[in-house]
């Protein structure tokens, strides 16, 4: 242990005896760590970003469409294959469209997995108009589900009464940000106002009874100024009906009840469906959960972070090939030395642990470096990016463990060549 403590203290010797070239040496590594770490810090804290948007739009949530059908496929004698016309062409007709009666089926069927149902029906976009002021809405009509599935919540005001639900008055939630183009951010003068919301070349008339809080979509980038944001009008959702006059939904979503596993239960809700939709021959429903979504895109943006983490990391091995010529060079410089320590009994472990030690000490010292680098850097770019900083405790021991092992891959042989040499010979070098 007293010769490796030695060893280590000879290495920083070496090192501050000729700091420039030392420092010119481990560039190579410190700009392999330094990339890696901050290339991984931005890939874990966008990858932390996405998962938790995507959770607070409920990863639990089952999403259920109403899609066309695959064209089907016919194979002739000669092996060749062909498609039949695509229904994507097809229009929906009333028949084919998921029907309130077909959602009150499928929560009698399962009434301790469904926690709410969600259905919206988009009565056009346009604006809200009072003057010189205005806000881009889109007048979606919801159910009460709507606001658990999507997280809503409210700034100033109330939710919807199931009974205003039924009669479907026109009533409206307002985003606070709509509130600030028209009301300058008065709130309370926005409750109990009624608004002329233009729609082409139609307008509504909607009294305000909440406001509700807006909160970007961290998945979606838009350069959009926050005046000219299009935000949700919301109305209930019979009041929207009436104004679109469609009873059905082409989609919707489940808000699962706690402990459900939500893929596990999207698979029921297409066999449920498939009893109503097996003599349709243009569209079929199909169900997925979010959390599914979530884990294809935290697995995606993994292996996209660890690719470029690889590519980055080569230049680790070219700090290597830089340690190892540059302790030939010091190996030829130290050739007396060598032969001394040899001429004095000093066996060829003893030698070879030496520069072993030393190649270590430079790919160590140089992998602390990058790290404080690589860390600050990427701390900057994920601030940069509006994402929370998650350093990779993974990538910094990984980046200081591939340090020291190129320090010992990179350094053995010189110093196995110093090991072997002639005392002799090494005592004549000039």
């Amino acid at each position: 242990m007293t010769m490796f403590f030695e060893n280590v203290r000879l290495a920083f010797t070496s090192l501050m005896a000729n700091k420039m070239r030392a420092l010119l040496t481990m560039l190579g590594i410190i700009i392999g760590i330094s990339s890696v770490i901050a290339i991984m810090t931005v890939g874990n804290s966008l990858t932390i970003q996405v998962t938790d948007s995507m959770s607070t739009m409920g990863a639990n949530n089952i999403n259920v469409y109403l899609v066309p059908r695959e064209a089907e496929t016919e194979t002739t004698e000669e092996g060749y294959v062909f498609k039949s016309d695509s229904q994507t062409a097809v229009n929906l007709r009333e028949s084919d469209y998921i029907s309130d009666d077909m959602v009150k089926n499928l929560c009698d069927t399962y009434p301790e997995e469904i926690y709410a149902i969600s259905a919206t029906s988009s009565a056009g976009s346009g604006q809200v108009l009072d003057g010189k002021k205005y806000a881009n809405v889109t007048l979606t009509g919801v159910s009460m589900g709507e606001f658990v599935a999507s997280n809503v919540k409210l700034s100033s005001g109330r939710f919807f009464y199931e009974s205003e639900m039924e009669k479907g008055l026109m009533l409206g939630l307002i985003s606070d940000k709509a509130v600030n183009n028209l009301y300058d951010g008065d709130e309370e003068a926005a409750l109990g106002d009624t608004v002329n919301v233009y729609i082409g070349d139609k307008f509504y008339q909607v009294t305000i009874v909440g406001v509700y809080k807006y909160e970007r979509n961290a998945m979606m980038f838009s350069m959009t100024a926050d005046k000219d944001l299009n935000t949700n009008l919301y109305i209930p959702l019979r009041a929207a009906k009436e104004i679109t006059h469609n009873d059905g939904y082409v989609n919707f979503t489940i808000v699962t009840s706690a402990g459900v596993d939500a893929d596990q239960f999207a698979s029921k809700v297409d066999s449920f469906f498939t009893s109503y939709y097996r003599n349709n021959k243009n569209f079929e429903v199909t169900a997925f959960s979010l959390a599914s979504v979530v884990e294809t895109m935290s697995t995606m943006m993994g292996s996209i972070t660890k690719a470029i983490a690889i590519v980055a990391g080569i230049a680790l091995l070219v700090g290597g090939i830089g340690v190892m010529n540059i302790m030939l060079v010091s190996i030829t410089e130290r050739t007396r030395e060598i032969g001394t320590r040899k001429a004095l009994g000093a066996p060829n472990s003893s030698i070879r642990m030496q520069f072993i030690v030393e190649a270590v000490v430079i790919c160590i010292v140089g992998g602390i470096i990058g790290i404080i680098i690589g860390v600050t850097a990427g701390v900057l770019l994920a601030n940069a990016l509006g994402t929370p900083a998650v350093p990779s405790a993974f990538s910094i021991v990984l980046s200081l463990s591939f340090s020291m092992a190129i320090g010992v891959f990179f350094g053995y042989y010189p110093a196995n060549k110093a090991a072997k040499m002639d005392p002799i010979e090494a005592l004549r070098y000039e």
